[in-house]
């Protein structure tokens, strides 16, 4: 979790769409989990999370806000989240990113409050700058978007290069090359449901979405965990493997207790009883099986 505890977030989940035949993209699904729960998680120790958009149903709680008047475009809507914040720094985040990072996050706020600076921008790996990736001073914020409405009569369909060439901007690499991906059409969305399946990220993923369905906040690591269920399949059953997982999860979840250890205590019981039958069969084998003389 990020250590910048005193920031608010405003997630943009409003536009129309017109590159996904007008579909609702916020709830689109990516790993099983809708693309605005996936951006929500990425923030989610924001004291305070502004969506503004539609109002649809999300997986933690929200303040609900909507531009006005409806489809008046990103600045329109920035304004309108703007108003129900208060910490001195803003994360300002598009619905559509489905590797955005809490890792990310905290390298934006970071850069955000450097002296000097009114905020920080993601920049992608071919250099080109996401303000809709960003953390931001919001006083700037607040300050440029009064100018912008004061030289134009009104903030709708201002596009977001008015606000952001005013601001003296810090660019922060995409260290994953991903965490700037979104899904703007229906072959995006495919990438990054094909992304998801892939060998290196589709256990943590699926560990991730499960957390996310089951309302928990267990730190598992994978690695521990198949490590045990290998031993417990190997040393006692097949079966024995899900179980022993399960019965890990369970307990450091009721109690509190830590994962790694508990799977380390089960992983010797398995080995202590592999060890047991190995004995047991090796005695077998010295004595031929022979059978006690009768008293």
């Amino acid at each position: 979790m990020s250590d910048h505890t005193d920031y608010d977030a405003i997630v943009l989940a409003g536009g129309a769409a017109r590159r996904l035949g007008g579909a609702d993209k916020p709830a689109l699904s990516v790993g099983g989990r809708p693309l605005l729960d996936r951006v929500l998680a990425a923030c989610a120790d924001a004291a305070i999370t502004v969506v503004v958009g539609p109002r649809r149903p999300v997986a933690r709680p929200v303040v609900r806000a909507l531009e006005d008047p409806p489809g008046g475009g990103p600045l329109a809507a920035l304004d309108a989240g703007l108003r129900h914040i208060t910490a001195p720094t803003v994360l300002v985040l598009s619905a559509d990113l489905p590797f955005l990072n809490p890792a990310t996050v905290r390298s934006l706020l970071a850069a955000a409050t450097r002296p000097q600076r009114d905020g920080a921008l993601l920049q992608d790996a071919e250099g080109r700058d996401q303000p809709l990736v960003a953390a931001y001073r919001a006083e700037s914020l607040r300050r440029e978007l009064a100018l912008l409405r004061s030289e134009h009569g009104t903030l709708t369909g201002l596009p977001l290069r008015a606000l952001s060439s005013e601001l003296v901007l810090e660019r922060v690499p995409d260290a994953t090359s991903m965490a700037s991906f979104d899904c703007d059409t229906w072959e995006d969305i495919s990438a990054a449901r094909a992304r998801i399946r892939e060998h290196g990220n589709v256990l943590d993923e699926w560990i991730t979405a499960v957390k996310a369905e089951l309302g928990i906040e267990l730190d598992v690591d994978t690695a521990v965990l198949l490590d045990l269920a290998r031993d417990a399949a190997h040393g006692v059953a097949r079966p024995a493997a899900p179980l022993t997982t399960f019965l890990v999860g369970y307990t450091a979840g009721r109690q509190g207790r830590d994962v790694t250890e508990l799977s380390r205590r089960a992983a010797e019981l398995a080995n202590r009883w592999a060890a047991e039958d190995a004995d047991t069969g090796g005695a077998g084998g010295a004595t031929g099986g022979e059978a006690k003389p009768a008293e």
